[in-house]
């Protein structure tokens, strides 16, 4: 009852500023609880499937959703998320952990460059442009999703920020675009991902039923509050998350 206590206080906190939190919940999961990293990464993937559902769902009703595009991504890092998890159970729990606090600040880093330079280069873009076509799209779309599949099965983060980028880079998307077929790509990711981490034996079902009650009804509710808060103080949170829970990692017992 106390991780889903912690989680729907969690999931308050990221409801309310908009962030996805996965790196923070196998933060709070591994040094507060002392459930053991693998565990913690493959728990903090699988809850993304049931949030990613809602997300992409509701930006497939907005028009922000490029079909095709999150579609072989997504197939290509399923794949990618599916071998991640392999890797991540042959690594020793001490490296496992330090790796994935340092991929959590270089997220915050990307997430940063994303958010403070909204209106600047890629990142103003409000319309799409022609993209990769033929021999080009599947090679693109194959490398950027192994490569973010690899991320997020090996570290149990959804990889949004290099997802987002690579979007926006490789497939010339609208900045909408990018965030909404970001989640179509995340979603048989961490399908993917934590069945991986499940055959490997790191996948607590309970513990991840804790985690996904707690997470889901504390964002919930959270969000209704976010249009409170100042956009200055919603972007430095978007921010903070990740590089506290990558300082969690790094420095906690």
């Amino acid at each position: 009852m106390l991780i889903v206590l912690v989680m729907f206080a969690l999931g308050l906190l990221l409801g309310f500023i908009g962030a996805g939190g996965a790196g923070v919940v196998i933060a709070v999961l591994t040094v507060v609880f002392g459930i053991p990293i693998h565990t913690a990464l493959g728990t903090s993937l699988s809850a993304m499937i049931f949030t990613m559902i809602s997300g992409a769902y509701s930006h497939f009703r907005e028009g922000n959703v490029v079909v095709k595009n999150g579609a072989a991504i997504g197939i290509f890092g399923a794949i990618g998320a599916f071998i991640g998890a392999q890797i991540a159970a042959g690594l020793p729990a001490k490296e496992l952990k330090w790796m994935t606090a340092c991929m959590l600040l270089l997220s915050a880093l990307l997430l940063w460059l994303r958010i403070f330079f909204t209106n600047k280069g890629i990142f103003s873009r409000s319309e799409s442009e022609a993209g990769p076509t033929g021999i080009s799209f599947w090679l693109t779309a194959s490398g950027l999703g192994l490569v973010t599949g690899v991320l997020s099965g090996t570290f149990g983060i959804g990889a949004t920020p290099f997802i987002q980028i690579g979007l926006l880079i490789f497939f010339h998307m609208s900045i909408h675009q990018s965030a909404g077929t970001t989640m179509l790509v995340i979603l048989p990711i961490a399908l993917l991902g934590g069945l991986g981490y499940l055959t490997a034996g790191h996948l607590d079902v309970m513990l991840l039923f804790k985690v996904t009650i707690g997470l889901i009804v504390g964002a919930y509710i959270g969000a209704k509050f976010t249009r409170r808060l100042d956009p200055f103080i919603l972007k430095i949170s978007m921010v903070a998350v990740p590089v506290f829970g990558g300082l969690l990692l790094l420095f906690g017992r």
